[in-house]
């Protein structure tokens, strides 16, 4: 899968992401760091990239619905440091199938991951 990690997300996930099989890129190595959220929502949408966020502006999912983008993670932990950030996302992607939450909107909590998929047309 194609990531991209927002700016709120430890660097040390680049490397983590990786060792699972995935191209990680971030907005600071993009050159947007600080930029606006519509510009790095267009960024990763341009680059085929699921975003990965802390960012609560990517939360409201009539903004963000299912299968109208690349794929959105939001995390929301309640002690979000930079190594229980790393230790949930490691431990989220050792068990989960990922590759299923292509266009979708999925949260991760302390204790649950929500993940809303594209409504069928049929």
């Amino acid at each position: 899968m194609k990531i991209k990690l927002d700016e709120n997300m430890p660097h040390r996930l680049v490397s983590t992401l990786e060792q699972f099989g995935h191209y990680v890129d971030t907005v600071t190595q993009e050159g947007l760091s600080k930029a606006n959220d519509p510009t790095v929502w267009e960024a990763a949408q341009r680059a085929d990239r699921f975003l990965i966020t802390q960012d609560l502006d990517f939360s409201d999912i009539r903004l963000f619905q299912p299968g109208t983008h690349h794929g959105l993670l939001l995390v929301r932990l309640h002690q979000a440091g930079r190594n229980a950030l790393v230790q949930k996302l490691r431990a989220v992607f050792e068990t989960e199938n990922v590759e299923s939450w292509k266009k979708c909107f999925v949260v991760v909590t302390d204790h649950k991951i929500r993940v809303r998929r594209p409504q069928n047309s049929t």
